[in-house]
């Protein structure tokens, strides 16, 4: 069965990561440029409590520091390069708090997927802090959370029963719907190769949403939106854009 699903939400995972330097402002406004839907990004948090958005535990691989973010202090964090690791043409870009990509989505109007990254590490009341934040900038009927922790999105729900949860996964899940309704998500966030049309029927039959990562190859892309999901997490949101224009106008004819 094919599905050709006009509304796919487009998001630019960690921002256009696939051209710039992933989770940094520069990646965000341009995602925003190349006309993404949402952005996907990763929360952590100082050792003074500010939620800053990087996907390592570790500074190492995407900036010029070394060390647990948890030990830094955000003054210290400040001091580090977050885009010369990607390219001297870069250097300068800084690791951004979560208010400055809230900021940048309510003047353009886009989603938000913040991934709560406390697996490795167990950032005490982050959640808290993060729905705060998103509550203070009223944007939360156009933000979704997730994580690999499973308990966190139950936690998050506990917080604000009305903000959505996605639940993280990389392998095949049994009736993943059925499991997601156990933790009270309203959606499923899988690797793209754990998903598949009956993964995804039945997740629709549970009032499930189905918001798969990382796709960046444009058959790829094209599958997964005529079997129906409804977001796809990319590095590349204008190679989505191009997959989804190209369809409409199949579509159409």
């Amino acid at each position: 069965m094919s599905i050709l699903n006009n509304a796919v939400i487009n998001y630019a995972h960690r921002g256009a990561s696939g051209n710039y330097p992933e989770n940094t402002m520069l990646a965000f406004a341009k995602a925003v440029e190349m006309g993404c839907d949402g952005i996907e990004t990763d929360v952590q948090m100082t050792r003074d409590g500010v939620l800053v958005l990087i996907h390592d535990e570790r500074v190492d691989r995407t900036t010029n520091g070394s060390g647990l973010v948890k030990d830094y202090s955000y003054a210290e964090l400040c001091r580090l390069d977050a885009g010369l690791w990607y390219g001297a043409s870069f250097a300068g870009a800084g690791i951004p708090r979560a208010e400055e990509l809230l900021l940048l989505a309510r003047d353009a109007g886009i989603r938000l997927n913040f991934e709560i990254k406390n697996g490795i590490v167990q950032y005490e009341f982050i959640e808290e802090k993060l729905i705060e934040l998103i509550y203070s900038y009223g944007w939360q009927d156009l933000v979704i959370l997730s994580s690999f922790n499973h308990y966190s999105m139950v936690h998050c729900k506990e917080i604000a029963p009305s903000l959505k949860t996605g639940l993280l996964y990389m392998e095949g899940l049994y009736r993943p719907g059925l499991y997601a309704r156990t933790a009270r998500a309203d959606a499923l966030h899988p690797y793209f190769y754990a998903v598949n049309e009956e993964i995804i029927c039945e997740a629709h039959s549970e009032g499930l949403l189905v918001n798969t990562f990382t796709i960046n190859d444009p058959a790829a892309m094209r599958r997964l939106v005529q079997t129906g999901v409804d977001g796809i997490i990319t590095n590349y949101p204008d190679r989505l854009r191009s997959v989804m224009a190209e369809l409409n106008c199949l579509n159409s004819n």
